[in-house]
């Protein structure tokens, strides 16, 4: 029986979604109805549309076989994204031994965020998800395709092909991770050598060399961020194959779960008798289960923005306060880094997201009867792939963890509640992240410093500015300022302030990724200093109160909300490294909490 809260939540959820959920279903079921368009196609655009397509240019012509459009998110700078470049060869051998074809239809842009982390390049990257929606319609507009695999890991990367998905939601879509990089260097031994860098204890040799350790080959870093949280919602929404998240690149295993998620696409189009379109598997319950995933892992914060985007794609509306609700009933289930001192391989390997879903099952915090691209209900995915005698099958997970130090029964968790905490009061609405957050750092009182600017703050700890309890506050970085770039390049900073003894926070309108760490943060807060928000009235010496215990996000001094707005010259924002390019999406843009998003903002 599911969890009453559960079942509440989803309920309010398709009362709030019931008109917009209803017209994009009628949108999706008419272009089912037409049906893919290369059958009408004109002999010189049929000509067109499989001239490259070498081997299969003949059946294509002449037959009705399934046609299965890749939409890849390859680069080979980025690690998670460098296996891909073997998927397509992979994914049409499949595709002719099933009888149908396949073609890349397109690519779209990834960039990395530890990459950009602190640069300029970083004030794209919320942005590229819509770009990278854009992208994947592109791709499969020429409407020629039976249905879809989507490759793509990171950060906005998943988000953007999902809602770009859901726009081709008539079609069925398997998506096709490339999993996490071996284990190298431990995340808490990178973390130690970034404080000592920060405080000036460690060369930049020193540094180069660690983090050369920690990133060291193709796959996804291996601490529980963005890129690994997105994995894990694949899994629970159900558009990943069953235990497919976390198997690592180039081994046995990871080619053969390849190679059947290609024949599952073509397996689920409306070419046969067991057609299962994307806009049925995205229901309200599935997102409700990826919220429950998101809870009881304690994964990215960067998620409360792009589940409720992915959301809206689809009809569905989403608010913080269902994330909250859902957080309050749901246990922390998993410690991985950095709220533990596991990595997802160590995870993968004490019952990984097959045990972690079977316990929240076993304890009615899931809707168990989703639809997914393995079958009708979630007990698929307590299973587990193996390779044996060469062929793939799937086995019964260990039904119990390897190792309760990472992952734990739902019975007998890490913590009573979910990972990630809504915060409100005066000062507005904003989100943080707590799965790492010990309980005596939770709650911060003290007066604040503002700051306009990242660097800004760097200086000022260079500069021994910070001597006292202080909560950190940087505005005009919300995604209509400057498209609302990660800070975590404060994270090694304010953790030696809190390792000091001082009592710190940050509070932003900007990000934090799944890395925030041990220094609570409260982001995203809206309304954001550049739509006047009251975190454009705040000066230094101000008193803030940030309680994720209470869920309060309170400014103490009186008067402050008398005070006009603060203003920012914000110019030099706007242009260098494509910046100029993207004036149009700053203005367009909705707010965070509405997915940051200009697709209906």
């Amino acid at each position: 029986m599911v969890h009453n809260v559960i079942t509440d939540v989803t309920q309010r959820i398709i009362e709030r979604s019931a008109d917009p959920r209803r017209t994009y279903l009628q949108r999706m079921e008419q272009a089912r109805s037409e049906g893919p368009a290369r059958a009408h196609l004109s002999c010189s655009g049929q000509a067109h549309a499989y001239a490259g397509a070498g081997a299969d240019q003949q059946t294509m012509a002449t037959t009705s076989v399934g046609n299965l459009g890749i939409v890849t998110a390859y680069n080979d700078m980025l690690s998670a994204h460098q296996p891909f470049e073997r998927y397509p060869e992979l994914i049409r051998r499949a595709a002719r031994a099933a009888g149908g074809t396949a073609q890349v239809a397109g690519g779209v842009p990834a960039m990395c965020d530890g990459v950009t982390q602190g640069e300029a390049g970083m004030e794209l990257s919320l942005f590229s998800r819509d770009v990278i929606a854009l992208a994947a319609a592109v791709a499969l507009s020429h409407n020629t395709f039976d249905a879809a695999v989507f490759l793509g890991v990171c950060d906005k990367i998943v988000p953007g092909l999902v809602i770009a998905a859901q726009s081709f939601g008539h079609l069925p879509a398997v998506f096709l991770p490339a999993g996490p990089m071996t284990s190298g260097l431990p995340n808490d031994e990178k973390a130690k050598v970034r404080q000592k860098f920060a405080a000036g204890e460690a060369t930049r040799e020193e540094l180069m060399a660690a983090e050369m350790a920690a990133y060291h080959g193709p796959g996804t870093c291996t601490f529980y961020g963005t890129a690994n949280t997105n994995q894990m919602l694949m899994e629970f929404m159900g558009l990943h194959l069953p235990g497919s998240s976390f198997v690592n690149p180039n081994t046995p295993l990871r080619d053969a779960l390849t190679e059947e998620g290609a024949r599952r696409a073509l397996s689920l189009s409306a070419l046969g008798n067991n057609y299962t379109p994307v806009c049925q598997i995205l229901d309200e319950r599935a997102f409700v289960n990826g919220i429950v995933g998101l809870m009881a892992t304690g994964g990215s914060t960067n998620l409360l923005i792009h589940l409720i985007a992915m959301a809206r794609a689809g009809g569905i509306v989403l608010d913080w306060q269902d994330f909250s609700d859902i957080s309050g009933v749901v246990p922390l289930v998993a410690r991985v880094y950095p709220n533990g001192l596991a990595d997802v391989n160590h995870f993968h390997a004490a019952g990984g997201l097959g045990y972690t879903i079977g316990t929240l099952l076993d304890e009615g915090l899931l809707h168990p009867d989703t639809l997914t691209v393995a079958g009708q209900g979630l007990h698929h995915y307590t299973q587990e792939p193996k390779l044996i005698d060469g062929a793939l099958v799937w086995e019964d997970g260990a039904g119990h963890s390897l190792n309760e130090k990472i992952l734990r029964p739902a019975s007998d968790p890490f913590q009573p509640t979910g990972g990630l905490s809504r915060l409100s009061g005066n000062l507005g609405t904003g989100v943080m992240k707590v799965s790492a957050v010990a309980p005596e750092h939770q709650v911060v009182e003290a007066p604040v410093r503002v700051f306009h600017d990242q660097d800004e703050v760097k200086a000022a700890f260079k500069a021994g500015e910070f001597n006292d309890d202080v909560i950190v506050v940087v505005r005009f970085q919300g995604p209509k300022a400057n498209g609302m770039p990660e800070l975590h390049s404060l994270t090694p900073l304010l953790s030696i302030l809190q390792g000091r003894g001082q009592k710190v926070a940050l509070v932003t309108d900007g990000r934090m990724s799944g890395a925030s760490g041990k220094v609570p943060a409260a982001i995203h807060v809206c309304p954001e200093a550049l739509d006047g928000g009251p975190i454009a009235k705040l000066r230094d010496g101000d008193l803030l109160r940030v309680d994720a215990v209470r869920g309060q996000l309170e400014i103490l001094t009186p008067g402050v909300l008398d005070r006009p707005a603060t203003t920012a010259d914000l110019s030099a924002h706007q242009y260098g490294v494509g910046r100029d390019l993207f004036t149009t999406f700053r203005n367009a843009v909705g707010s965070a909490d509405a997915g940051a998003s200009i697709f209906g903002a």
